[in-house]
């Protein structure tokens, strides 16, 4: 007996036995057990390939090689994407998204794997990315998959990659309420009971796989050295705006110089622009080098030396005007490097970066004040809490970040802080920017759409679906005797008039020709041409239904023609689109 076979006995069977619920919950502890396996395979995978790239440099005496490595891993990234895999990378998360608002939540089966390889090489070489984002959709894919595997419906899907998601995030952090939180805020746009229970579960599962295997060794963990002050809390209060302006330049920056990279349309030339540009970054500040977790871990413990490491410049024997000159510099160059990883071809995401800038901004605010004031505020609590507040901006995910940032410290005595920063931060980022970087370019195709259920649904139904054929035609030049007949047998009031080539001309409806159908003379002579009118507008088949919708409301018509390259197709009618609403509508509420 085949898979296929014993699938669909399984099934049968599953349904007769177990109900809906608890086979969701079953499912959800088998995705957050293999996101917990995927991460810790990416985060080993990546340490190895560190480990090989770090040994050769040690033997071979060339302390400058690491510069070479983004560039080879950008261009190996690039030609297994495109030429083995065939897909295009990009942000992840942002098509993951995307799945879920256009595609049914269906995502391809090769995103289960294809990010790891990828990442793995990229984050490998030192790009200047971090492995989440490519992990959370090894996880929502693997949701995906077993989700359409098993024959569940729209809603259960999404609830599956939701709970990949959070148990991707929970194992590479081993932060299982951080991992939750993601799933609800990033990936889902509202939640209840039955949905929280499934990504719990899964969250927890995926944790408990990477406590198993790696133990201690987390991708990124502190232990707190510094109690909280309530008498700095202004000083807090200042980072928290300082953090928001820090993630509108991360958001703006990346924005505008992936789209600037993406201007070169050769795959082979954007990988080498990218590359080059980020080993001119590295060579200048090293730091900025991979994902960047080691040169936070050592900033943290008040080693500020190492952002010299490998580099040009040197500090002297006053260096604090030098290391906050440096740290400043970091700041603004570090978007750049991540949009040019990615843009260019690499595989990673932006939690990584936006954690990084965070990190350098918190030292960089302390060492300030420290420097300037007759006053020692705590490095290590601003760098984390400041951690905080970048990825709050960012990522528009306040809550994740102030959980994560909470885990990975191993308490909550900074929780506090965190919470304040994380607002501070977020209302201003939100001032300038509505969207974080993963939704911004869906929202602005009008892709993706939150908190809004009649545009949700009518973003579920196509134009060409609805498409009513069955209308009548006549040509312009026929007469009014010729549309008489037309009448007899049509069952509709509205004739669509077209011309020698399939093209519209006009419409005609009963009302127009009412008093004259009857007048003998006036059928023979009056010329089909002479008493059409003009539609009051087109619709394209590729237009979305909120664009026909607003087309139907500027015009006040009921019926409106579909015209694709100057043929006629056929007429929408506000009728159909209704009917084919509430079905949608009723369908959604059953899932």
């Amino acid at each position: 007996m085949n898979f296929k076979a014993l699938l669909v006995r399984f099934l049968v069977w599953r349904l007769k036995h177990i109900s809906n619920n608890n086979f969701t919950l079953m499912l959800s502890g088998i995705v957050g057990l293999i996101a917990g396996l995927a991460a810790v395979t990416l985060k080993e995978s990546v340490h190895f390939i560190q480990a090989i790239l770090k040994n050769y440099i040690y033997t071979s005496g060339f302390d400058f090689l690491y510069l070479f490595y983004p560039l080879a891993g950008i261009v190996l990234t690039m030609v297994i994407s495109r030429y083995i895999l065939k897909e295009k990378l990009g942000h992840g998360i942002t098509q993951i998204l995307f799945v879920i608002s256009k595609r049914s939540s269906i995502v391809k089966r090769s995103m289960m794997y294809s990010r790891m390889i990828t990442s793995a090489i990229t984050v490998g070489f030192g790009g200047s990315v971090g492995l989440e984002a490519p992990i959370v959709v090894t996880g929502s894919a693997i949701g995906s998959n077993l989700a359409t595997l098993t024959h569940l419906n729209y809603k259960k899907r999404t609830l599956l990659i939701a709970c990949g998601a959070s148990g991707a995030i929970s194992a590479i952090f081993n932060s299982p309420i951080a991992g939750v939180i993601f799933a609800i805020e990033v990936i889902l746009t509202d939640v209840t009971i039955n949905k929280f229970i499934p990504i719990l579960l899964s969250s927890v599962t995926g944790s408990l796989v990477s406590l198993s295997l790696l133990g201690d060794d987390l991708l990124f963990s502190f232990k707190l050295k510094d109690p909280f002050l309530a008498e700095h809390v202004h000083y807090y209060i200042f980072l928290g705006i300082a953090c928001g302006i820090v993630s509108v330049h991360f958001t703006r920056l990346t924005y505008v110089i992936e789209r600037w990279i993406k201007k070169v349309t050769n795959d082979w030339s954007r990988a080498m622009v990218g590359g080059i540009g980020l080993a001119l970054i590295v060579l200048t500040f090293p730091p900025i080098y991979g994902e960047g977790y080691d040169t936070i871990k050592q900033l943290l413990n008040g080693n500020d030396d190492i952002i010299f490491n490998n580099s040009l410049i040197y500090g002297g024997t006053d260096k604090t005007l030098l290391i906050i000159i440096l740290l400043f510099a970091i700041l603004v160059v570090k978007p750049v490097a991540s949009a040019l990883t990615i843009g260019s071809g690499g595989s990673g995401g932006i939690f990584a970066p936006s954690l990084f800038m965070g990190g350098i901004a918190g030292y960089l605010f302390a060492k300030t004040v420290n420097f300037i004031l007759p006053i020692t505020i705590s490095s290590s609590n601003f760098t984390l809490v400041a951690m905080c507040g970048v990825m709050s901006g960012v990522l528009h995910a306040p809550l994740t970040a102030i959980f994560l940032i909470a885990e990975i410290t191993g308490g909550y005595e900074l929780f506090v802080p965190l919470m304040l920063v994380s607002a501070i931060s977020f209302i201003t980022i939100s001032y300038f920017e509505k969207h974080s970087l993963y939704t911004k370019s869906l929202i602005e195709k009008g892709d993706l759409i939150k908190h809004d259920k009649d545009r949700q649904v009518l973003s579920l139904m196509k134009v060409d679906k609805i498409i009513e054929s069955d209308l009548l035609t006549i040509m312009y030049d026929a007469k009014l005797e010729d549309m008489i007949k037309l009448i007899k047998k049509s069952k509709r009031n509205i004739f669509p008039v077209l011309n020698y080539v399939g093209g519209l001309e006009g419409i005609i409806t009963l009302d127009d020709i009412r008093e004259k159908m009857f007048d003998e003379e006036a059928r023979k002579n009056i010329v089909v041409k002479e008493i059409m009118q003009l539609p009051p507008a087109e619709v394209h088949p590729d237009d979305s239904m909120q664009t026909v919708m607003n087309k139907f409301e500027i015009t006040q018509a009921w019926n409106l023609p579909v015209i694709d390259e100057g043929q006629y197709i056929g007429f929408l009618s506000k009728s159909r689109i209704f009917n084919a609403y509430r079905k949608k509508l009723i369908n959604q509420d059953k899932e």
